[in-house]
Formats: structure tokens, C-alpha cells, sequence
């Protein structure tokens, strides 16, 4: 009954950078923030990390899936080195005025990180030729690309490149995404933490905020996946890629006048 209730100085100093955080990234769940603030030299315990977390009401709320029957898989492949498999899908938007906008989104498996985003009204298979060649300028061609059974990917131009450069293309089945899982798992990253969270002006809008967000995910963001690293730190301290990344300025197609984001 004598016993006085008091709040330590570490949980006084987590009530106030918690928020802080969270709010600079308002879909990193509790974990995530866990290991920006230990990158904080902070060496503070999950567990009182969630109870704060809990107790400010900083919870994201996600949407539930239906659960379905587990269907038979191709047996995936882990990558072990840098550019040996890559995977690219496409996404989608709209920007203010409503006209659609179309992404082309590059990861390398093995380290996660994003070598380029390419946003663009269209992007046909001559246009994703275009993105593999100035990609390869700096990060290399990979030796294998994973990729869906869309129309660019199976296109003619794609084909003849992937022939010239010595790439294997490694189309996963029609209906089953979760055979392209890397490209997949970045998707639901870059949806939720960018694309939802913008609304874009105009084409130049969107590129720069999208550039912002990418460099952000290969050098700030902690992957669970890599133990807490962010791609890049994995990448160097793995040996997987001795030079730091940069990044990759994409040329604008013939008679394109957008300005493009600073590298």
C-alpha cells in the first residue's frame, strides 16, 4: 500500500522519441521502431519498447486477408550473391488529376536492395530494356531475372536483350505470385509506406518522391529479413558488394521533357 508508482528516465525518454519516430514513419510497426531505436545507441529491451508502444496507442492497423488452401510451389531459390537473381514487377497509381501511373519496380534477392524505381505514364518492353541497360551501367546485369508472364516481360525486345547479355528470364507460373515472393514482399513495402501515403502533383512529383523513398529503403530502413540491417549495410558488411550504392539516373525517353529527380 506504501508503494509509489514511478516512471523511469529510459521510459520518460521513450514516451517522447516513439512518437517521433512513428511519425516520421507512420506504417513501422512496433519492431521495426525497436530496431531504429537500438540504432539510436540506445540499448533498450523489445518489451518494454511494445509496452510503451501499446501504451500510446501507436498500433497500425492492417487489413485482414482471406485465408485460402495452400497450393503446391516451385521450390524457391535463395540467392547468395550479389546479381545473381533479380526480380521486377509493376505497380500502379494515379496522380491529381487522375491520370494513371505506372512503376517498374528492380530488386536484387540476395541483398534487397532496389537498384531503380522507373515511374512513367507507360513503360512498354522496349522501355524496360531501357532501365536494364542504364541499371547495368553501375550495378551489373544479374544472371537470372524473375519476372511474371505480362506482356513486357514476354515481349520480343526483352527477349533479344536477355540473349544478347546472357540473362536467364524465369517466368513463375500464371496465377501464382507467391513464386516471385522477393518482388512481392517489396511491393507491399512500397505500397504501404509511399504510395499510399502520397498524394502526387504532377508525373515530376512523383518521381522525386519516389526516388526520395527508394534511397531511403536501400540505406535507413532495417530489414528484418537481413537481422536488423538496412540493404546497403548488409550488402558491404556481407561482402556481397564492396562499393557503396548510388543512385541510378534513368535517361528520359526520345522526346521526353520531364524533369528527372537529382541523383
Amino acid at each position: 500500500m506504501r508503494y509509489q508508482p514511478h516512471v523511469s528516465a529510459t521510459n520518460q525518454w521513450l514516451k517522447a522519441r516513439l512518437p517521433e519516430l512513428a511519425a516520421s514513419k507512420p506504417r513501422y510497426g512496433y519492431r521495426r521502431l525497436y530496431l531504429m531505436v537500438r540504432r539510436e545507441g540506445r540499448m533498450i529491451n523489445h518489451k518494454r519498447v511494445y509496452h510503451v508502444y501499446m501504451t500510446l496507442g501507436l498500433a497500425v492497423r492492417r487489413k485482414k486477408r482471406n485465408r485460402v488452401a495452400q497450393a503446391n510451389r516451385r521450390p524457391r531459390v535463395v540467392p547468395t550473391q550479389t546479381n545473381e537473381q533479380w526480380s521486377m514487377d509493376f505497380m500502379s497509381d494515379v496522380l491529381a488529376n487522375g491520370r494513371r501511373l505506372k512503376t517498374l519496380n528492380i530488386i536484387d534477392d540476395a541483398t534487397r536492395e532496389c537498384p531503380a524505381i522507373e515511374v512513367d505514364t507507360s513503360i512498354s518492353g522496349q522501355g524496360v530494356v531501357r532501365v536494364l541497360d542504364e541499371v547495368g551501367l553501375f550495378w551489373g546485369l544479374p544472371r537470372r531475372i524473375v519476372v511474371d508472364n505480362g506482356p513486357e516481360f514476354t515481349s520480343r525486345a526483352l527477349d533479344q536483350w536477355a540473349y544478347r547479355n546472357g540473362v536467364e528470364l524465369v517466368f513463375i507460373r500464371p496465377g501464382r505470385p507467391v513464386e516471385n515472393c522477393f518482388i512481392e514482399s517489396f511491393n507491399g513495402k512500397f505500397r504501404d509506406e509511399c504510395l499510399n501515403l502520397h498524394w502526387f502533383k504532377d508525373l515530376k512529383d512523383a518521381r522525386q518522391t519516389i526516388e526520395t523513398w527508394r534511397h531511403d529503403y536501400n540505406h535507413f530502413r532495417p530489414h528484418s529479413s537481413l537481422g536488423g540491417k538496412t540493404p546497403t549495410e548488409f550488402a558491404e558488411q556481407s561482402g556481397l558488394r564492396p562499393t557503396p550504392s548510388t543512385s541510378v539516373l534513368i535517361a528520359p525517353k526520345p522526346g521526353h521533357t520531364e524533369d528527372l529527380p537529382a541523383c
